[in-house]
């Protein structure tokens, strides 16, 4: 049957808004996660915005005032940390965020998380029960060792049972109690262990160490080993204030390997050490119980905080925040604008100043001025060149020019020039001019 407009919800962006907030806070109370920190900024109002991201994605993150003022640790770009958060929305955007409300520095606090993590889950399946833990036989014929043949708690081990039984017998089974593969050789002397049944209970365990270097007892394959083995394991790893996923799923836990020794070996505090076991025991029920009411806990805790007055006061203040961020970024880009107009402006204001105008007459003078003189020594030139044509002409009628090219003019004594010899007589004195002197003859 279709369905008509009539009958269809219409939502408005806020309701939808709103709706899926309340989902994605009822559906992740309270997660833990690591990542890098990118984006970091810290508003005058004290809250953290940043982004948290990996090799793939990436998801926007804000941790309030409240919960980061008492941060120990201080965040950077480029920081992997690991944080506790809930999963919520940013109404106003509608972008989905972490509400962050613990951050420490990646590393051992995600080892100690992991460790959290796979106890939790594995109490949550059972393992650590008192109900499938095996007991201990009061009488030992025979104890196996699953540790590293040459490090301390090998020699620790047989130094208390040569000294409180003698008489016992000791199988050793020799493994890597470190690295990324001691796992499995550890499994595969559980295992080997079993199918032999040569001894009467197991003691597995190592010398003290950091949390990296006991890692390999932490490991969930490890656990359920422990778990379905037929023969009482006994969990020894490190010192009295260390502790692992193999002590709660073991049997028994023992403070130390020579407190491992103690719980093997026959003598008159027998019954203070069974005692001691139920104590372990009834503290690992309690610490499991324990458990189990704080996650209740927290999740009615989770619950209150989803209809707390702080959560709409915490988004009105991030909405503050990124409003006062936009206004800045307004301001300056105001700012940009009226500073670029003033610069347009000053070179045409420089163009219109007197002193430029003033400067460009006096350039137009000089070149006029140029132009003047080079025109007045054009025309001198030009007279000068009609001169020289006219001083050639007169020259080329000149009588010296004649007399040049060897031709002479004779006079008399009066000055007169002859012109026919019927002007002269015999004795008369003559004078001839050449282009370079004169001859004096006379008549004969």
């Amino acid at each position: 049957m279709a369905v008509t407009s009539q009958q269809q919800t219409i939502y408005t962006v806020s309701r939808l808004n709103r709706e899926i907030r309340t989902v994605l806070e009822q559906g992740f109370a309270s997660l833990n996660l690591t990542g890098e920190i990118s984006n970091f900024i810290t508003p005058a109002s004290g809250h953290w915005y940043f982004t948290l991201k990996d090799d793939r994605a990436q998801v926007k993150a804000a941790m309030w005032r409240g919960n980061n003022r008492n941060q120990q640790y201080r965040p950077i770009n480029g920081a992997q940390v690991t944080v506790r958060a809930r999963v919520s929305l940013y109404e106003p955007r509608g972008d989905y965020q972490l509400i962050v409300e613990h951050m420490e520095a990646a590393g051992e606090g995600q080892l100690k998380q992991e460790f959290d993590d796979l106890k939790m889950r594995l109490a949550a399946e059972g393992l650590f029960s008192s109900a499938h833990k095996l007991p201990i036989p009061s009488v030992v014929h025979r104890v196996g060792i699953i540790t590293s043949a040459t490090g301390a708690a090998i020699k620790d081990i047989l130094t208390v049972l040569k000294r409180r039984a003698p008489q016992l017998e000791v199988v050793i089974y020799p493994a890597m109690v470190q690295g990324k593969e001691a796992h499995l050789q550890l499994i595969d002397k559980i295992n080997i262990a079993n199918a032999r049944n040569e001894v009467d209970v197991l003691i597995l365990g190592r010398g003290g160490g950091s949390l990296e270097d006991l890692w390999c007892f932490n490991h969930e394959l490890l656990a359920r080993a422990i778990f379905a083995s037929e023969l009482p394991i006994i969990s020894a790893v490190g010192h009295e204030i260390d502790t692992t996923i193999s002590d709660y799923v073991a049997d028994v836990r023992a403070a130390t390997p020579s407190a491992a020794a103690e719980l093997v070996s026959p003598n008159s505090s027998e019954l203070a050490n069974q005692i001691q076991q139920q104590l372990n025991r009834l503290a690992n029920a309690f610490k499991h119980q324990l458990s189990a009411k704080q996650s209740i806990a927290t999740a009615l805790e989770h619950r209150l905080t989803l209809c707390h007055p702080r959560n709409q006061l915490n988004q009105q203040s991030q909405r503050l925040d990124e409003l006062s961020l936009a206004l800045q970024q307004a301001m300056q880009q105001h700012i940009y604008l009226h500073e670029r107009r003033l610069n347009n402006l000053a070179p045409r204001l420089i163009q219109q100043s007197p002193d430029r105008k003033l400067a460009q007459a006096s350039h137009q003078l000089q070149q006029l001025q140029a132009r003047l003189q080079q025109s007045m020594q054009q025309q001198l030139n030009d007279a000068n060149n009609q001169l020289s044509m006219q001083a050639g002409k007169l020259e080329s009628v000149s009588p010296l020019n004649v007399l040049a090219r060897g031709y002479s003019i004779t006079k008399n004594k009066q000055g007169s020039v002859i012109k026919s010899t019927s002007q002269v007589n015999k004795g008369d004195s003559l004078v001839t001019e050449l282009a370079d002197g004169v001859i004096q003859s006379i008549v004969s």
